[in-house]
């Protein structure tokens, strides 16, 4: 066994359950304040699970680094393992400045290994400014709805190839944006946006408006997987294009470095995403943010577990064992060493660069 491997797995987790401890446990060793935002549900095991928050530094910093991970369930297991690790460190922070470190956003999906909450909702369309906005469907969706949200039990039905026979008469990147953007119309269906906001994001923002209202300048980092070729990263600037960020960044980054301006973005463009929600609290402070993507499998192989599951889950409740739900976590959350170590070394190292940027050190 290389030492790289023992090294990642002393970060990564097996579960949602063990994540948790080990955040918590690395927190407290850090000297970290914790804060646990207990969800109503439960988990496979009658576990409580919650939103849990550890805070390095000033009380009421003023600048504060965020970062975040399982806002997509089964896709936290990375974003866990580069948190654990970061507790580790000693981050030299200003007398103005915090780490705030916010541990699985969706726990639930993590613990039931699904991209989803626990009312299918996909976390990453559901913050939404006002609740009139939670309706409607991307152009496109319609047609895409029966291929991705099939009734009944699973068999044979060319679902590739009918789904590649609708982009190209269709056009490959208008039926990537509406498949993906979020939709508000099918509550069975993948990539829903929810009727309102769910009971996590609720509870995350209120702390968090409490907790960052002193603070002048924000530097937050959304980790994420499943999207890019194996092991690559993709680091996508949603808020302040072109701006003193970018500009620190792209040297550092190159192609790696996107944004989401539709003529020249890699990836889609996404309906009540957390990078929205949380500055909207906060109108006047400076908020740069950051989506951390870790590339695993094809895109087609991940949009097909994602199918795979949704439909069964619809039949019957499924225990995280089962072998649909661990391709599922496959595809988000890969076994191998060699992704594991990566993982944690360009999460580290961006974090470290946010914190150069945000406080000078």
């Amino acid at each position: 066994m290389s030492r790289s491997y023992v090294d990642a797995e002393k970060y990564f987790s097996p579960d949602y359950a063990s994540a948790r401890r080990r955040f918590r446990s690395a927190a407290e060793r850090a000297g970290a304040r914790l804060t646990a935002l207990e969800l109503s549900v439960r988990g496979p095991s009658n576990e409580p699970l919650a939103i849990d928050l550890a805070w390095l530094g000033a009380g009421r910093a003023k600048r504060v680094l965020l970062h975040i991970s399982g806002v997509h369930g089964v896709e936290g297991f990375a974003g866990s393992a580069i948190q654990a690790r970061l507790l580790e460190r000693k981050f030299p922070l200003p007398a103005d400045g915090a780490l705030v470190l916010v541990h699985c956003v969706n726990p639930a999906g993590m613990a039931w290994l699904r991209r989803t909450n626990e009312n299918n909702v996909d976390l990453n369309r559901n913050f939404l400014a006002h609740p009139g906005e939670y309706r409607g469907a991307p152009d496109g969706y319609a047609e895409l709805h029966p291929l991705y949200n099939p009734s009944g039990p699973a068999r044979a039905d060319f679902f590739r190839l009918r789904l590649g026979l609708l982009m190209l008469r269709r056009g490959v990147k208008k039926m990537q944006q509406a498949g993906a953007e979020g939709q508000y119309e099918y509550p069975e269906g993948l990539f829903y946006g929810g009727q309102g906001l769910e009971e996590g994001p609720r509870l995350l923002l209120a702390l968090l408006k409490k907790k960052l209202a002193p603070a002048r300048r924000i530097c937050a980092i959304d980790v994420h997987t499943g999207l890019g070729a194996f092991a690559d990263e993709i680091v996508i600037l949603e808020r302040n294009q072109g701006g003193p960020f970018q500009q620190y960044l792209q040297p550092l980054y190159g192609a790696r470095l996107d944004n989401t301006t539709p003529e020249r973005a890699q990836v889609y463009h996404v309906r009540g995403g957390i990078e929205s929600g949380v500055p909207r609290l906060f109108p006047d402070c400076y908020v740069d943010w950051l989506t951390q993507e870790f590339g695993t499998v094809s895109g087609l192989r991940v949009l097909s577990a994602l199918r795979a599951e949704n439909r069964a889950v619809r039949e019957r409740p499924l225990p995280p064992g089962h072998p649909i739900k661990l391709a599922l976590k496959a595809c988000f959350a890969p076994a191998d060493s060699r992704w594991k170590t990566s993982i944690l070394e360009k999460g580290e190292s961006l974090t470290e660069r946010a914190a150069r940027y945000l406080f000078g050190a």
